[in-house]
């Protein structure tokens, strides 16, 4: 049964691209002293040339056809079997056949070409108007070698084909993900900052305790869909192919910028503990802006996951040799498998299946760290997490 989407022409194109081909029809001429060879693309009702070595001036181009049941090789498709002529006149099974009187060859050798799913493409064959000595195995077995090796090289030039199609499709579908969620992430700013906004203003009346239970509410809610919206964009555009960038400030204050992030984050977790220790000595050249947001996917994931009544440390210095920021929080241990995929997208899931979220906040902290050049690792014991960034120093 052939194969409905290959076409005449995409054969043709596919066998030029096989390399070895044209040595191939030289080395049939060559070995056995015949002057025609092709490979034949034979259908149910056409014989076409793909690829032919022409030194008796046989006159069929690449393309150039022959009546389908004037050509042995119409019989060969049917049964899939090679066939050998030496000598035509001499040969009393083919003696009389029409199709050596009608082309005019004495000798003949034609084997079918028999892809990996068992479709009959075509045939290996050369002609000769002189007899020649054929029917040996070396040449039928190098005729069949060479049958093989050209299916094989038709069945990667499909697989290839058909692998480059599914990659295109998959990244127009991850361009357009990727474009949908930098759009979603734009467009939802404006009605989250006039919720933060009217949120921040209910919470200077003189409401009473429900209201600003409400209040807090939207308020913490407001927080944590920015904090998306920010992951999103950042997410987005590294894989659009910008990744994160950064703008470096030669002497930045990132105690101040640290402790803001400490004084917004208390303010939505009012009843926890979070004990700061600063120590700078030297000036860090960095994205403030940048720092504060990863410090700010950690500081908020030590809350998230740790239990309401422990500890949260955070530990900050710089050197002559580098910048440390450390933030460690009590609760259950990371497993092993979940620490290989905690650093990419996606990937909150498997850590903790009973939070909420689309596990970007991470992944975006540690395209941070590598945007400074710098590394942010964790380590995770029964009795402590703890996610370390380090910058190199940098003038």
């Amino acid at each position: 049964m052939q194969d409905p989407n290959r076409t005449i022409l995409s054969d043709i194109e596919s066998i030029n691209k096989i390399p070895a081909v044209a040595h191939i029809l030289e080395i049939v001429c060559r070995t056995t002293g015949m002057g025609f060879s092709a490979v034949a693309r034979v259908t149910s009702n056409k014989w076409t040339v793909c690829a032919v070595l022409d030194e008796i001036n046989f006159g069929l181009p690449v393309g150039g056809e022959l009546k389908l049941e004037t050509t042995i090789c119409n019989e060969i498709r049917q049964h899939q079997q090679a066939v050998v002529i030496d000598h035509v006149d001499e040969d009393e099974n083919f003696r009389g056949h029409h199709t050596p009187t009608m082309y005019g060859f004495q000798s003949y050798i034609s084997v079918p070409i028999i892809l990996k799913n068992g479709d009959f493409f075509g045939t290996l064959c050369a002609i000769d108007p002189k007899p020649a000595k054929l029917k040996n195995p070396t040449i039928t077995g190098m005729f069949t070698m060479f049958a093989d090796l050209i299916a094989f090289h038709l069945d990667a030039l499909d697989q290839l084909a058909i692998t480059e199609k599914e990659l295109k499709k998959e990244q127009e579908i991850a361009v357009l993900r990727d474009q949908f969620i930098a759009i979603l992430g734009h467009d939802l700013r404006n009605p989250l900052n006039a919720i933060s906004s009217s949120a921040q203003l209910l919470s200077r009346l003189n409401l009473d305790e429900r209201g600003i239970r409400i209040t807090k509410i939207v308020k913490d809610s407001s927080f944590r869909m920015n904090g998306l919206i920010e992951n999103m964009l950042d997410f987005a555009s590294g894989r659009l192919g910008e990744g994160i960038t950064i703008s470096r400030t030669p002497d930045e204050d990132l105690e101040k910028l640290l402790i803001q992030v400490v004084d917004e984050l208390q303010t939505i977790w009012p009843g926890r503990n979070i004990e700061v220790n600063f120590n700078f000595h030297y000036p860090v050249n960095a994205d403030g802006k940048r720092l504060a947001q990863l410090f700010s996917n950690l500081l908020a994931n030590a809350l998230n996951y740790s239990p309401a009544d422990s500890t949260v440390e955070i530990t900050a210095f710089s050197t002559a040799e580098e910048f440390n920021l450390c933030v460690a929080n009590k609760g259950k241990q990371i497993p092993a498998a979940a620490m290989e995929r905690l650093f990419q997208p996606f990937s909150r899931g498997e850590v903790e299946p009973n939070q909420k979220g689309l596990g970007l906040g991470l992944y975006i902290a540690s395209e941070i760290a590598n945007a400074h050049e710098g590394t942010l690792d964790v380590s995770s014991t029964p009795e402590q997490t703890c996610f370390t960034l380090r910058l190199p120093y940098r003038k």
